[in-house]
């Protein structure tokens, strides 16, 4: 592979047809002058108008020879031959490479620089005008290609490592979370706002429908533990039915009476367990250790090889369709978050403010690894492809250096031989 297409810049490789079109123009022009040169010295006898075609001629020829000299020396030996201080690029091709490093760090990649060319640079209100109206001339391509470029990636990454990592992550941030004091805070701000009392009402209603349900139950336990004698009488079905009244009325009065003793209990230990689950190491601990038997269950994981499922597939759809992710709520809160961009200037320099942190950040912490980058690169380039590319991207100007040359080499030829006849 060349220079360019292993590094990828393929845009500079500037079409060589024209390149070797004006070296052909050049060169044709340097050998018409040898041959008018050659005629007019035949002829100078004839007429003194040879003598100034003559001398143009030849001044011209020098003149062309010189700059040919000077632009192949720029790429190689002329002729092959090892004079010194020829093929300049081949033989500093590292050097070259190190200068161009050191100018990108002192003119592009140290701090200052980056500053001060991130504060001419608005981000948050370009992107405040592309999320407020993706659909203008150029950034709708734009949005296609980048929601191509994403979904490739996506579907491209390896699955199981990408969503092992995921749910790895998931489980890490699971285990790492402290259970009990958000539990302990939530019991106590629903205590507070007394969002606890119709929960405490769906389980007296739950008990009592449960106890009607199973009065079955009770009177059998009765009746299985009572003497014979009671069997005998027929008291043990007069001990079940005081037991199941006395616990429908004790039920029936929790529901009716909100300071009723019992629920009093209950709530002074829901706030017990609130300030435990706070305070309480021994209580944290233990809900840590419910917490991690909840998150090893087989069925835990299975929900979260699920969401990761549900969010691979959410991304991939968005990404592939962009419109359809646009057209909906998620469209439209973009669109105002873009409008709210170009409206509040306050939050644009927030923005624009992190923008300029991070890129004077990056710039600090990776400016010297690109340096590095780019010089390494072109030390590894071979010196006849760099050679060929350049020779090609540059080529045209550096050919007409050879013509104008040969023509302002023959003018001043006219001009000396001028000044001669007169003189």
């Amino acid at each position: 592979m060349g220079l360019f297409a292993r590094t990828g810049i393929s845009r500079l490789n500037v079409a060589p047809n024209g390149a070797a079109g004006m070296r052909a123009a050049a060169t044709g022009l340097l050998v018409l002058m040898a041959a008018v040169f050659l005629v007019a010295r035949v002829f100078e006898h004839t007429h003194p108008a040879w003598g100034f075609v003559k001398a143009f001629a030849e001044a011209a020829m020098v003149g062309g020879l010189a700059d040919w000299f000077a632009v192949t020396a720029l790429f190689r030996h002329p002729l092959g031959l090892p004079i010194p201080h020829t093929a300049i690029i081949p033989r500093n091709k590292d050097r070259i490479g190190d200068t161009l490093a050191l100018f990108l760090r002192d003119n592009f990649l140290t701090p200052t620089v980056v500053a001060r060319r991130m504060y001419r640079v608005d981000v948050a209100a370009a992107a405040g005008r592309f999320l407020a109206n993706p659909d203008v001339t150029g950034e709708g391509r734009l949005r296609q290609g980048a929601s191509r470029l994403a979904a490739d990636i996506l579907d491209a990454l390896d699955q199981e490592r990408l969503g092992g990592m995921v749910k790895q992550a998931i489980a890490q941030r699971l285990d790492a979370l402290k259970v009990g004091p958000i539990l302990g805070q939530a019991l106590d701000a629903a205590m507070k706002e007394g969002r606890h009392l119709p929960l405490q009402e769906g389980i007296i209603n739950w008990a009592g429908q449960t106890l009607a349900a199973n009065e079955h139950l009770i009177r059998e336990m009765v009746h299985e533990r009572a003497g014979a004698i009671l069997r005998w009488t027929g008291l043990d079905e007069n001990v079940a039915d005081a037991i199941i009244k006395g616990l429908h009325k004790l039920l029936f009065d929790m529901a009716d009476d909100p300071d009723h003793p019992l629920r009093v209990r209950v709530n002074e230990a829901f706030v017990n367990l609130a300030f435990d689950l706070q305070h309480d190491k021994d209580m944290q601990a233990k809900v840590d250790r419910w917490k991690g038997e909840i998150i090893k269950n087989p069925a835990m994981q299975r929900w979260i090889d699920g969401l990761w499922e549900q969010a691979r597939r959410g991304l991939l759809k968005a990404a592939r369709d962009p419109d359809a992710a646009l057209a909906g709520k998620l469209g439209e809160a973009l669109r105002h978050l873009g409008m709210t961009l170009q409206q509040d200037a306050a939050l644009r320099e927030t923005i624009n403010r992190f923008a300029r942190r991070t890129a004077v950040g990056a710039t600090a912490t990776y400016g010297d690894g690109l340096v590095r980058l780019v010089s390494d690169t072109v030390r590894g380039w071979d010196a006849e492809t760099i050679t060929g590319r350049l020779e090609n991207a540059v080529g045209r100007d550096l050919q007409y250096i050879r013509v104008n040359g040969t023509l302002v080499g023959g003018l001043v030829g006219l001009i000396i031989h001028t000044a001669d006849i007169w003189i």
